[in-house]
């Protein structure tokens, strides 16, 4: 469901609007599917880069220009100006509604903050948004403009910094939110969905199955790869093979599942013994070639049972097709 649907269901739950307005839109632009328009909001400015690097804060004002913690990303950049021209409504109004709309569709908020006089070093301050917008300047001339400057009747200022994991990759969302004069509020929303790493380029290490296995019992073995609708394991998973050996041999007293799983397509029982055989794959493999004690690995497949995106889309599809070091007691 897409955000301007659980916007519009918020305002009309609180009996704040009987209709979405209609916005007039500047030419050329296309509203991102992920993150819409509060009610009333026109778009009067936008950037879109199918490739940037963009730091995201996530922590206060440190210092002189300087904000503490980032995370350094980059991928496709969809920036959004909004504006808002009445009274009807304020910028705390319309910071709150894109909070409760991120938090209902399971965004993790990584950082927040509200301000009457925009003082001091926190999220959402005056100084703030100036460290932001200098490490992620806006290029494009336009309205976007107003962010940064001031009107005799200027308000407080607000912004929400969200992360979401979905099955096409990890997006960030940053909403800034000011009121810019009496009767006019600005938005600012940047999405960057990060690109996802070329296949066969990224496969698990121990350490990082040994976090895994220790937090939530079980690990995705990354790096696995599989010829098309075979249990025939590809050479390009033997650096992932090496990592699963190397964890096994700091764990000699714990012994473990391998459990391979399926999209959805096809029957349940053509689906149920790929991945029985996958996961006997990796077991045999590992066996074999790299002396894997047979008491330590019990092989097992679960079919589409248990996915972790959905299948409606190519990319939920290709997450589900995986297979799993499941801790198992003795």
């Amino acid at each position: 469901m897409k955000l301007r649907l659980a916007i519009a269901a918020l305002l009309l739950a609180a009996g704040l609007i009987t209709q979405v307005a209609v916005a007039e839109d500047i030419d050329g632009v296309q509203e991102h599917p992920l993150i819409s328009r509060y009610p009333g909001q026109e778009i009067r400015w936008q950037h879109i880069e199918n490739y940037l690097p963009y730091r995201v804060p996530v922590g206060p004002v440190t210092g002189y220009r300087a904000i503490g913690d980032w995370i350094d990303t980059e991928g496709r950049v969809t920036r959004t100006f909004y504006r808002y021209q009445g009274t009807d409504r304020t910028y705390s109004e319309i910071y709150k509604n894109y909070l409760d709309s991120l938090e209902a569709e399971d965004f993790e908020i990584l950082a927040k903050g509200i301000s009457a006089d925009r003082r001091g070093g926190d999220v959402g301050s005056n100084q703030w948004m100036e460290v932001m917008f200098r490490q992620n300047p806006a290029n494009k001339p336009g309205e976007v403009g107003t962010m940064f400057s001031g009107t005799s009747s200027s308000g407080g200022a607000g912004s929400i910094v969200a992360r979401k994991e979905r099955a096409a990759g990890i997006v960030y969302a940053l909403v800034n939110v000011e009121q810019h004069s009496s009767n006019y509020v600005g938005t600012l929303i940047d999405i960057i969905e990060v690109e996802a790493a070329e296949t066969g380029l990224v496969a698990v290490d121990a350490e990082a199955i040994g976090a895994d296995i220790l937090e939530y019992g079980r690990v995705v073995l990354d790096g696995i790869y599989f010829d098309h609708d075979k249990a025939t394991l590809k050479p390009e998973s033997d650096e992932a093979l090496k990592a699963i050996v190397e964890f096994l041999a700091t764990q000699p007293d714990k012994v473990f599942y391998v459990v391979g799983h399926t999209d959805s397509v096809g029957t349940f029982s053509y689906n149920q013994k790929l991945s029985s055989d996958r996961a006997m794959a990796v077991v045999d493999t590992l066996q074999r070639d790299y002396g894997v004690g047979s008491e330590r690995l019990q092989p097992h497949g679960v079919g589409p049972l248990v996915p972790s995106y959905s299948n409606a889309s190519d990319a939920g599809r290709a997450k589900n097709r995986r297979v799993e070091l499941v801790e198992r007691l003795k």
